[in-house]
């Protein structure tokens, strides 16, 4: 079980690299303060608002002091770093969205910024505009980069192989899969998207209210048949998940159609709460919220799990990303942003920020400064009263010879050694078997529209499917309406004004 809120001085053992990052942009002359406008997810960095008893006393590697975790905001504690070794002030203006089309729809309405979070595909869109400033080459090959020291070779390797790599900065990752309730759904049936089908569980489980994360769960039924064949190539399983044909695109719109009919609800947020208090028992969700989903369920004695089906799982990234609008040339504000993902990059703050929304940073640190791989051990490699224990391999992320010895009930290794269910670690690092067959998705392009549109005729009451009947029946109703409503208007004239009172007769002048 995760131990987030009983880390403590775990920091002191790592690197020792002390001192502070010497400043990109040299010294030539004296700089005004800069205002640097920052746009971020909601809940997605660390605010500094925990309570007393949440504190924690570290010891600092990289300043050689004690520091509290939790006592400032990483905004603020950023914006002091930066004075004192840049020589001049920055003032971050730090905002967020919801997601990333209240991003970009921001963005055409004229708001500017100059550093902002997108996802992998939000990214591959302002890209595809013209829109994103490259990094300098300071920022990646500076001796004293933290995100170029420290940045996983797995994580780098994805976004070399995007071409996002000279235009974007991993800040944290993770897949899409299944948390669910292992007492009350059993391992077959959550193996497989088609759980979102699944009749015995009607009105039990829930799926993400958004187009992309639904339409990526549709595909992996659609083509369930040929993605679980063992043989195939990743090229191909790629094709298969970002397909935008037409017929698919159709295909599709049925099959959500059917998930809307057996589903307890689309949700947004909601998924959370309903998975904890058992309203549900399995919810589609994003790996960092699934994390956050066990500690709440753990706190109420309640286990839940993670699962990634075998058809498919979304491999996402949410990247840093400097806009042309925003820097608009000015060689201060591009300082100010590089050096704020720097910063962030860092480390001790990769961990600062990931104990706080519970995702997983790009940061796994090196040789000599395994930061970030002490913490994941001091958080699961507890197996002290363990009956049996297991060797959980991570050296994909991390490096050669990574492995965290882990109490073998948190995860479900299958007879083929494989392993696709799982607590909290593998929720956070799932094993090189899950990355291995996870798809990014990619921009939808010129079908966005298409796309949109199916998605608003499974949502809403899409007219092609109701009946003639259906049709006739609503036409009476109509006519009716607009009966009564002519009746009500005019019943004076036909009902009351040649009508004699009673007790009284009419006389005729």
């Amino acid at each position: 079980m995760i131990k987030f809120k009983r880390f403590s001085a775990i920091a002191a053992a790592c690197c020792l690299l002390g001192g502070s990052v010497i400043a990109f942009g040299g010294c030539g002359g004296v700089k005004e303060r800069v205002t640097l406008r920052v746009c971020n997810w909601e809940e997605y960095i660390d605010l500094g608002d925990w309570g007393e008893e949440e504190r924690i006393d570290v010891a600092n590697p990289f300043t050689q002091e004690e520091s509290i975790f939790g006592e400032n905001a990483m905004i603020a504690d950023f914006e002091q770093w930066f004075a004192e070794n840049y020589g001049y002030n920055v003032k971050v203006e730090y905002s967020t969205f919801g997601t990333n089309e209240d991003l970009y729809n921001r963005l055409s309405l004229g708001d500017v910024y100059d550093l902002v979070c997108p996802s992998d595909y939000m990214m591959m869109k302002l890209l595809a505009e013209d829109a994103v400033e490259k990094y300098s080459e300071n920022f990646f090959n500076g001796e004293n980069n933290y995100y170029s020291q420290y940045v996983s070779p797995y994580i780098d390797g994805v976004f070399s192989q995007y071409e996002w790599d000279e235009y974007a900065a991993c800040y944290m990752w993770g897949t899409t899969g299944l948390v669910y309730n292992p007492e009350k759904i059993n391992t077959e049936d959550i193996s497989t998207v088609k759980v979102l089908l699944n009749e015995n569980y009607k009105r039990q489980v829930t799926i993400k209210d958004n187009v992309r994360d639904s339409y990526f769960a549709a595909l992996g039924i659609v083509n369930g048949n040929e993605l679980i064949k063992p043989d195939l190539t990743a090229e191909t399983r790629s094709l298969l998940l970002n397909d935008i044909s037409e017929s698919t695109i159709a295909n599709a719109e049925d099959v959500l159609k059917q998930i809307k009919e057996n589903v307890y609800s689309f949700e947004t947020d909601s998924g959370k709460a309903d998975m904890v208090t058992g309203k549900v028992i399995a919810n589609y969700q994003w790996s960092g919220d699934a994390v956050h989903i066990m500690d709440e369920a753990d706190g109420d004695e309640t286990e839940l799990w993670y699962s990634v089906p075998q058809e498919c799982s979304n491999l996402w990234f949410d990247g840093w990303i400097m806009l042309k609008k925003g820097i608009n040339g000015n060689e201060q504000k591009r300082e100010a942003a590089e050096a704020f993902v720097n910063f962030l990059s860092r480390p001790d703050n990769a961990v600062r920020n990931m104990y706080y929304i519970g995702y997983s940073s790009s940061i796994a640190g090196d040789e000599n400064c395994s930061t970030v791989f002490d913490f994941l051990e001091y958080n699961y490699g507890d197996y002290e009263e363990a009956e049996q224990t297991f060797e959980y391999d991570v050296s994909y992320f991390f490096g050669e010879n990574s492995v965290i010895t882990v109490d073998a009930d948190c995860l479900d290794v299958e007879d083929s050694g494989e392993i696709n269910r799982g607590r909290q670690l593998f929720a956070q690092y799932p094993p090189a078997n899950v990355t291995a067959r996870s798809v990014v998705m990619l921009d939808f392009g010129d079908k966005l529209g298409q796309i949109n549109q199916m998605w608003i005729n499974v949502r809403c009451l899409d007219l092609k499917d109701v009946s003639p009947l259906a049709y006739i029946l609503g036409a009476v109703a109509v006519v009716l309406v607009v009966s009564a409503c002519l009746l009500c208007k005019f019943r004076y004239k036909l009902f009351i004004k040649n009508k004699t009172g009673k007790g009284y007769e009419r006389v005729e002048k």
